[in-house]
């Protein structure tokens, strides 16, 4: 099955892994690796090993023979040489040259061993090399976790709950022991870890023995694991567990921390199922003997997936009275057993072929979703992904699935990373990765037919099990490829399956990023009784949008029923005539069939009475990967949402709706909720849009006020029958009412009357909520229910009370705050102190508490203290509520811009223990970021911050490529692609080579191409030809002088080469400057710049005087010479190092220097003679007629005259005229002023 060839010259054909001395006080451990490999090629001498962070003791090849190996790993510092450089484009390129450095694909690797002589035979012999390498790790800072919590009250905490376990982003092995870390290199295993007597070692394959030491203390687990695995598919798991084996599936063992069986048994009851829905589906047995799920705190992830195992975050158990928690577990869990069969089992044969595994597994998962809660659930998932999709490709770039045979330069404008590794893209553009693979899957079914792919899948697992059981030898070494799946061998089995050949399918969706764009528009001719359909794809040069050729499907709705028409998109702007099947009958009652055969009663009262098209539909089932702007009435609109059986049309016609606020909009919602027939998260959508359509009617008069009706759709559905006004005890046994009695509130919270403030009437409502709510009788879990009070008691604040308070005093006092606020602001307080005393489940409360003070501080009711939410966001708090107080503090940080605030979010990324609390502190923060690349003038933007997060991204968290990556995208979010403003001009920031008579701009000082192009709109600068185009300063030039010092030189035979240059690499050959700017010997001068002087003559500012815009061209630190030229001069070409010019000389020498040549030339002299003497006789003719002494319009034309005729003659005599320096004429050198000397000869 694959097609792509990998260099590397031996097969690994077994490996041994031993742990042993595991110290959770130390948060250390040492081990021992044995690698069998095989030589494929006769000339190996070098095996390269993958190894992070880790301590090698020693290496030995068949136990006799002691190896020399090197160690280098170049992801501990990106940038080495380019330290002035903080453009994030020539991070990103550093970035990909140190990861494919150490590439397994490329055999590539930290680890080079030097295979002894004594066993050059048995390469040539092709016989097995046992590489044993002996290592130790010491408090790791990545790929284990050792979670030892400590706390004051229970000193006995860290013990009964301390535990390790590994972890890591893609193919991260090599950070816990040393590997081949490539998904393209499976072999058996066997592994031993020997642990306290108190700690269970869950690890991957069937354990085979336990054995304890002599003295009790400590045991030996032996795990065997015969199917073939790669590296990245182990994983490891010590700890104080409990152990439950599954009652209904034998082989399904679940592993909890201690005292959280209950919570176990509730969570994987439903387990066994999923495993029968998968093997009935892809007709294939589970392809381990075993699986085991172990539930741990402080996960990197939901789920981690290894082979037969996987690692689960604690906080998805919940006990049987939790609602909200088990959706989502239970999707994860099924996801988690999905990648047993694509991801673990049947691998990825390279990261270009990760859209396979990933996309398979989601879709398996995908079906047992819609088995488990509904038609209605998938789709609207689905739907929602690609929206997603679709918004994160047209704000960065189109994704490209397979980019093995992409260059990086096609996505390479829009992106600021490379797609090429997934250690150096985006978490973000990852995960759309993920959800677009899913929904390429989805669309490649539908192509092929649900049967044949799943009869696809079952041919692909078949292969691989029938590897699996194949032993390897020298001559089969090809045995276990069909375990790898790669985009070629997915279609040849497509091919021989159906016959079908996808490559068309593949060069359209997979190997190319983007996505079309239809805008959809119809009108109906009654004539020919037909519907004129019109579909423009307008935008397809934009980012991540590309033109569409192929079929599409539209359905129409008549009065008759549903039509499907089919129709073929071949040009920018596509035109179809499509006949209509019914005419129309509005006056005739007749009942309207649907397209799942339901025939309704429609109101066809404000329905166009020509037309009997009720809606259209663009791509109804979602088969192409795209977007849709329909334009239709806001009649077609509200027959769709009240009549249309599918959810992703409702969803669609809700959003449209929102642009329609009138009384048949309203009324159209209000059906919606009241609807019990309709899907739950529908009624949802139209309770949220309802208040977006009743706050825009405010200040009309039609209809009833909407806090009156959606108070009485409340009290409707959740009122006691004798008394509505209050509410009935809490019932959540059906689910849909539960999720919209939460919802209702917080819509109704975001009502907003003509002055922009809560109705009275929908607050009082609010408080009552509180005040009845009984949960004594429910058996379910009300946590959520009291989060979702809080939320719409925040809602309801507005900040029209903050002018007031402002007048008044400088922070908000609790005796001036409104009786309404002081009543939001107690319930909310005592909620809060509630929630300490009897915690509910993951102390949804708090954190809703957390989230509503915080927006009274916002509406400037409360004064602002960021302290507060410190205390919450520290180590030791319970995870929700420290991402709840972190959330909090970005917004105090992007509100009030103090910088203490910033440094305090970047310790915690820096130093916080939890790896996902620094993920989702970094994703919290691009969402919401306190300062952008606009905000030039923000007390954070500084170059501490830019330096700190430079190291951050550059030299510290190598041992987190995902880590490294989300930093970057928080670099990106705050400076984009250029160099931050606030950072200072480089020192050296021009290259000169007097040779070559050319000027570079150094690197750091440009943005990059992308960025030219895209943000700034510059054209691409060509080489400079003189200094007044970079620093746009004139200087007089005497051209004897330049002739006579070209002649000396000649004669010496001085000249200055590449050899003399000590930095060679610096690309000086295409240096270049014109022949008016060569300056003398380098040696004999220094160079003084200085910011010009404005046009205006008489404002003399100071250098420090002068606007921020004018460069300073003078170091005082340093005397070497340096050229900074001002932004509007940058340059696409740039070298990164400047060559400082040897040896400068005195400044007052210098200048003495300048006169003498400058001034005392004899041609020179003869000029400003002439001048002075035509001066004169100007000023002697205007005393005689009387005049002012300025100069006459008639000698204006004729200096200009004058100019003119010596243009070429007295070029530098006229600019010095016409300068803005310019202090009138003098005789004698040594009376002249120097404001701008320019370069000092």
């Amino acid at each position: 099955m694959i097609t792509k060839e990998h260099n590397r010259p031996y097969k690994l054909v077994h490996q041994l892994l031993c742990i042993s001395n595991i110290n959770f006080e130390r948060q250390s451990y040492i081990g021992m690796v044995e690698l069998h490999v095989i030589a494929q090629d006769s000339s190996l001498r070098q095996i390269k090993i993958n190894c992070k962070q880790l301590r090698i003791f020693k290496i030995n090849m068949n136990d006799y023979h002691q190896c020399t190996f090197t160690y280098n790993d170049p992801s501990l510092e990106i940038c080495q040489e380019e330290c002035k450089q903080r453009n994030i484009d020539a991070f990103s390129s550093a970035h990909l040259t140190c990861i494919g450095s150490t590439d397994p694909e490329k055999n590539n690797g930290e680890i080079i061993i030097q295979v002894p002589y004594q066993l050059l035979n048995y390469v040539q012999e092709g016989r097995i090399l046992r590489i044993s390498i002996e290592f130790g790790a010491e408090t790791p800072l990545g790929g284990v976790h050792f979670a030892v919590p400590r706390t004051i009250e229970d000193p006995n905490y860290n013990v009964t709950a301390t535990h390790m376990f590994t972890y890591g982003h893609e193919n991260s092995s090599r950070l816990w022991f040393p590997s081949v870390d490539s998904y393209s290199e499976p072999c058996s295993w066997k592994l031993e870890f020997t642990v306290d007597a108190s700690m269970i070692a869950v690890s991957c394959g069937d354990l085979v023995d336990t054995i304890y030491t002599h003295d009790k203390k400590r045991k030996t687990y032996h795990y065997q694991l015969n199917v073939p695995t790669c590296a990245p598919a182990i994983g490891l798991a010590v700890g104080p567990f409990e152990v439950m084996v599954d009652p209904n599936m034998h082989e399904v063992t679940h592993f909890c921390l201690p005292h959280l069986r209950s919570l176990l048994q509730a969570t994987c009851s439903f387990l066994h199922e999923v495993f029968e829905f998968y093997e009935e589906l892809l007709s294939t047995r589970y392809p381990y003997s075993c699986y085991k799920q172990v539930f741990v705190d402080e996960a990197y992830a939901d789920c981690l997936s290894y082979a037969s195992m996987s690692i689960l975050d604690v906080n998805l158990l919940h006990s049987k009275h939790i609602i909200d928690q088990t959706y989502q577990t239970r999707d994860i869990l099924a996801s988690a057993v999905a990648r047993q069969f694509f991801g673990t089992f049947i691998t990825m044969n390279d990261y270009s072929d990760a859209w396979l595994t990933r996309g398979i597994s989601a879709h398996l998962s995908s079906q047992y979703k819609k088995k488990a809660f509904g038609n209605n659930e998938y789709r609207f998932d689905v739907h929602r992904e690609l929206n997603e999709v679709v918004a994160y490709e047209q704000k960065h770039g189109g994704v490209i699935l397979d980019p093995f045979n992409t260059s990086d330069s096609e996505n390479s404008n829009a992106l600021y990373f490379s797609y090429r590794y997934p250690h150096t893209i985006s978490p973000l553009y990852d995960e759309i990765h993920r959800k677009k693979s899913h929904l390429i899957i989805r669309m490649l079914e539908d192509r092929i037919g649900r049967e044949l792919m799943l009869q696809v899948f079952n041919k692909l697992l078949s292969l691989a099990i029938n590897a699996s059981q194949q032993k390897i030898t020298a001559n089969t070494l090809m045995a276990w490829t069909n375990i790898q799946i790669s985009t070629s061998s997915f279609t040849k089995v497509i091919f021989n399956v159906t016959g079908k050949d996808i490559e068309t399918f593949l060069s359209q969706w997979v190997r190319v990023g983007g996505h079309p764009k239809f805008h959809g528009s119809f009108n109906f001719n009654r004539k020919r009784n037909i519907v004129e359909l019109e579909i423009k794809q307008l935008e397809v040069t934009s980012l991540g949008i590309r033109k569409y050729m192929g079929p599409i499907t539209v359905w129409i709705q008549e009065l008759d029923g549903t039509f499907k028409h089919n129709l073929q998109v071949e040009e920018n702007t596509t035109k179809h005539d499509i006949t209509c099947h019914s005419k129309s009958r509005r006056n005739k009652k007749k009942k309207i069939p649907l397209c799942t055969g339901e025939e309704v009663d429609m109101d066809l009262s404000n329905m166009d009475a020509d037309s009997p098209v009720l809606w259209i539909r663009i791509d109804p089932d979602m088969q192409l990967l795209r977007q849709v702007v329909f334009e239709q009435p806001d009649t077609n609109w509200q027959f769709q949402l009240r009549y249309e059986r599918d959810v992703t049309a409702q969803a669609e016609a809700i959003e449209q709706l929102k642009r329609y606020p009138t009384e048949a909009t309203r009324k159209s919602l209000m059906d919606i909720i009241g609807n019990e027939h309709c899907f739950y998260k529908i009624r949802c959508m139209a309770a949220m849009a309802l208040t977006n359509v009743a706050n825009d009617m405010v200040t009309q008069a039609a209809g009833p006020p909407a806090p009156a009706v959606m108070i009485n759709v409340f009290r409707k559905l959740y009122g006691s029958f004798s008394c509505p006004q209050i509410p009935k005890l809490n019932n959540f046994s059906n689910f849909q009412l539960y999720f919209l009695q939460k919802t209702l509130p917080v819509s109704m919270a975001g009502l907003r009357s003509a002055h922009k403030i809560c109705p009275p009437e929908v607050l009082r409502f609010i408080l009552d909520l509180f005040k009845y709510n009984d949960n004594s009788k429910n058996k379910f879990s009300d946590n959520y229910y009291r989060s979702a009070l809080i939320d719409a008691l925040a809602a309801s604040v507005t900040p029209c009370v903050s002018a007031v308070l402002a007048r008044t005093s400088l922070q908000p006092q609790a005796e001036s705050l409104p009786q309404e606020t002081k009543l939001i602001l107690e319930e909310i307080v005592r909620y809060f102190n509630l929630d300490k005393l009897l915690p509910c489940y993951k102390l949804t409360v708090t954190v809703s508490c957390l989230k509503a003070i915080r927006h009274l501080q916002k509406m400037g009711h409360l004064p602002s203290n960021s302290s507060f939410y410190r205390e919450y966001a520290q180590y030791g708090v319970f995870i929700d509520l420290r991402i709840a107080a972190i959330e909090c503090l970005i917004d105090i940080a992007k509100v009030e811009q103090r910088k203490e605030d910033l440094d305090f979010l970047l310790d915690i990324i820096e130093h916080d223990p939890v790896p996902k609390v620094k993920h989702l502190t970094i994703r919290l923060m691009i969402e919401n970021p306190p300062i952008t690349k606009k905000d030039a003038h923000s007390p954070l933007n500084t170059e501490d911050i830019v330096e700190r997060l430079w190291r951050l991204m550059n030299n510290c968290l190598y041992h987190d490529s995902k880590l490294r990556c989300a930093v970057v995208d928080l670099y990106y979010t705050f400076y984009g692609r250029s160099r931050p403003s606030c950072l200072p001009k480089p020192e050296f920031s021009m290259v000169l080579n007097l040779k070559e008579k050319k000027a570079v701009i150094s690197t750091a000082l440009s943005m990059s191409p992308s960025q030219s192009n895209r943000d700034e709109k510059h054209t691409e600068s060509e080489p400079l030809d003189t200094f007044s185009q970079i620093i746009a300063l004139k200087r007089p030039v005497n051209e004897e002088f330049l002739s006579n010092k070209k002649r000396r030189l000649s004669a010496e035979g001085s000249h200055i080469s590449e050899e003399d240059n000590p930095e060679p690499s610096l690309g000086l050959s295409e240096t270049k400057i014109s022949e008016e700017d060569i300056i003398s010997d380098p040696s004999d001068i220094q160079l003084s710049l200085r910011p010009p002087t404005p046009t205006n003559p008489s404002s003399q500012l100071s250098p420090k005087e002068s606007s921020p815009l004018v460069l300073s061209m003078i170091d005082q630190n340093n005397d070497d010479i340096a050229f900074t030229p001002p932004s509007s001069a940058l340059s696409n070409e740039m070298v990164s190092t400047p060559i400082p010019l040897p040896e400068p000389v005195d400044r007052e020498r210098l200048m003495e220097v300048e006169s003498r040549e400058k001034y005392e030339k004899p041609e020179k002299s003869e000029r400003s003679e002439k001048k002075k003497e035509k001066k004169d006789k100007d000023r002697d003719k205007d005393r005689e007629e009387g005049g002012s002494s300025k100069p006459h319009k008639d000698k204006k034309k004729k200096k200009k005259k004058h100019k003119h005729k010596h243009k070429h003659k007295h070029r530098e005599h006229d600019h010095d005229h016409h300068s803005p320096d310019y202090k009138g004429d003098h005789d004698n050198p040594a009376d002249m002023e120097y404001e701008n000397p320019g370069l000092a000869l």
